[in-house]
Formats: C-alpha cells, sequence, structure tokens
C-alpha cells in the first residue's frame, strides 16, 4: 500500500610534488593525480561539512541497453559543478533534524481516509511499506508478495514497531517520502539533486560504464556495493554481509569519493519521472544545459499518481529481477510514499 495507492581507493590527501623535482606543469599535475585528486585541487573553499564537490562538465547520460526502456536513447548533458553529500543521509542526521524541527514524517502521521476510499479500516493507521520475503517462490510480475504495508513502521522501526535503530545509527534512513527528503534538505539549507547531477555524480568521472567502479560487477570476485545475491525475493545468500541496509561507507567509494552511489538504498531526486523524457530531450541534437526534469509526472502503469525519479538501485535489485544498481538505471516513486529501501542525500550550489 502506498500514501496515495496501494575502487578506487578514495583519495583523501592534498598533492605534494616530489622531491628534487622540476617546477610541476598543469601536464604533469593531470598526469600523477587521481580523478578525486584533481576534484580536491580544484573545489571551492570553504568545504561544507560531509560534502564533496563535483566539477561542472559534459558527459553521456542515459543507456541504449534494451534494460532500461526508461533510460534511452544516451545523450549529451553539460552541468555546472555542485556540492554534493559524501553518502546518503544516515539515521543519526535524520535525527538531529527531527529533534531540531520537531518534524514527523508522513508514515508517523495519521492517513486521511479521503485519500484512501475503500481502504480497510485496520490500515489506515500510520505505518510504511516493508520488505517481507515470501515462504516460497512467487511469480516476479507480482510484487505485491514480498510488499507489505505494516503499521508502525517508519524510520524509526524499519521493519515494524518490535524493531529500532540500535547499531543503526550509520545505516541509511529509510522510510522517507519525497516530501520529508525535501523538508530535511530545507532544513540542511541545501536541495535535492537532479536526475541529471546525481548520475554524473555516480559515474565518478568514469564515461558510459555500467556500474559507478568501472565495467565489471565483482571487480577482484569483490562485491562493490549492497545489492541482493541468491534467488529473489525468497533467499538472500548475504554473500555480501548484509540481507537489509549496510551502513554507509561499507563498500569503496567511487571516483569523485561518494559512497553509496549506487546499491544499498534508492535515493530521491528533484525531478518528476516521465518514461518518455530522454527520448525528448534527445530528439534536439543538442548538448542538454543543466536539464532538471520534465514539467509534471507521467508513468503509464500507474497515470493517476504523481511520482518523482528516484536513482541508484537498492539492496533488494538483483539481476533476477532489478539491475538499476547500474549507473543509468531509473526508478520512480509516488511522493507521498517511502519504504524499507528508499533514502535520499542532498545537494548544495
Amino acid at each position: 500500500m502506498s500514501r496515495k495507492r496501494n575502487t578506487p581507493k578514495r583519495w583523501t590527501s592534498p598533492i605534494q610534488p616530489p622531491k628534487r623535482a622540476a617546477p610541476w606543469t598543469v601536464a604533469a599535475l593531470v598526469a600523477a593525480t587521481s580523478i578525486a585528486g584533481l576534484v580536491y585541487a580544484f573545489w571551492p573553499k570553504p568545504v561544507p561539512a560531509g560534502m564533496v564537490w563535483v566539477p561542472g562538465g559534459t558527459f553521456w547520460r542515459g543507456s541504449d541497453e534494451d534494460l532500461f526502456p526508461d533510460a534511452r536513447p544516451m545523450h549529451r548533458v553539460e552541468l555546472d559543478g555542485f556540492w554534493i553529500d559524501e553518502t546518503p543521509v544516515t539515521n543519526d542526521q535524520f535525527a538531529e533534524f527531527v529533534e531540531a524541527a520537531g518534524y514527523k514524517t508522513v508514515a508517523e502521521r495519521q492517513p486521511d481516509p479521503k485519500d484512501f476510499p475503500g481502504a480497510p479500516p485496520e490500515l489506515l493507521v500510520p505505518g510504511s511499506i516493508v520488505f517481507s520475503p515470501p515462504e516460497k517462490e512467487v511469480s516476479l510480475e507480482e510484487h505485491l508478495q514480498w510488499w507489505k504495508y505494516v503499521p508502525g513502521a517508519s524510520w524509526r522501526h524499519p521493519e515494524g514497531p518490535q524493531s529500532n535503530l540500535n547499531g543503526r545509527e550509520k545505516h541509511p534512513v529509510v522510510h522517507v517520502s519525497w516530501d520529508d527528503a525535501m523538508a530535511y534538505a530545507k532544513w540542511a539549507g541545501k536541495r535535492l539533486p537532479t536526475e541529471a547531477e546525481f548520475e554524473y555524480a555516480a559515474r565518478g568521472g568514469l564515461d558510459r560504464q555500467p556500474y559507478a567502479w568501472g565495467d565489471e560487477l565483482k571487480p577482484k570476485a569483490k562485491w562493490q556495493a549492497n545489492v541482493w545475491q541468491g534467488k529473489f525475493p525468497v533467499k538472500n545468500t548475504e554473500e555480501d554481509g548484509y540481507t537489509r541496509t549496510s551502513p554507509v561507507r561499507t563498500y569503496p567509494a567511487n571516483g569523485y569519493g561518494l559512497f553509496d552511489m549506487s546499491g544499498n538504498v534508492w535515493q530521491w531526486c528533484s525531478d518528476w519521472y516521465r518514461p518518455d523524457y530522454y527520448q525528448q530531450l534527445a530528439s534536439s541534437g543538442q548538448v542538454v544545459k543543466n536539464p532538471t526534469g520534465p514539467d509534471r509526472s507521467h508513468d503509464p502503469l500507474e497515470p493517476g499518481l504523481p511520482k518523482r525519479v528516484q536513482r541508484g538501485g537498492s539492496f533488494l535489485c538483483s539481476s533476477e529481477y532489478c539491475v538499476r544498481y547500474r549507473v543509468a538505471g531509473r526508478g520512480k516513486g509516488e511522493v507521498t510514499s517511502g519504504s524499507s529501501n528508499v533514502g535520499f542525500r542532498c545537494v548544495k550550489d
């Protein structure tokens, strides 16, 4: 039930010229420095706490793979530079906001019966959507077999009233709607990223690669993101050590020094969702400058529900069902709904 329905090693130190070296030229600097090093060398000062500077540039957005019809065709996008949170917003960070602002998330509020005509009274209580694996194999066309509306589930209680945040302080916050994410961003003096900004940052300086870390899913047989292993949605083998969310910074950072740009939790963007938006942009044949999405939402599968873009995939993304941990993959969500695999991060101009 939704609210309206239903590695590269992280570069950390400044550039130091070698002893007895001739004066460095720009060419030598480029040759001797990683992508992250260059970003650090030229980013604006002062540095906002917990954020990374992504320099402006032009890149190929999207994918021409059949896997992602709504991410076709690839097209050129030019962006100005921006700051972006190093990690998704954590439970600790969100708790600070809630305490300071006295904020109550959508999942913690009493639903208005007028918004849910015909809904059973027992479901008209505060709660959210929780991944609940079925006991046996089910058709992958029947997603309601592994999603349940759980009364009492919220960011404080990710699996329901019996669960809590003990030991999960550094995990990404979940069960946040787009409205909740916007409220946090405003409080923090930031904003949500555009879809273009998110993909550009996720690529970490790599050009037209399928993953945020390159062209191989498991380089040196090591998982680079928190995703599903095993038979979806029945059995997660926990090969990567986690069945649900993992602490931020568990996996290697990408080329810009950003963590969890793929896997762990879906992350809200500011754009409305339309499956044909990339086609509209590409038809001009021009490089698109700082796109902010269409002026309204339309999802042919649920045309009555306004949806915003989500990016990055989550711990539920599987090669059998959802491969949107691949950097071009697009997601979507109804604006007043959250779930146990949806979080966010912020950007700043």
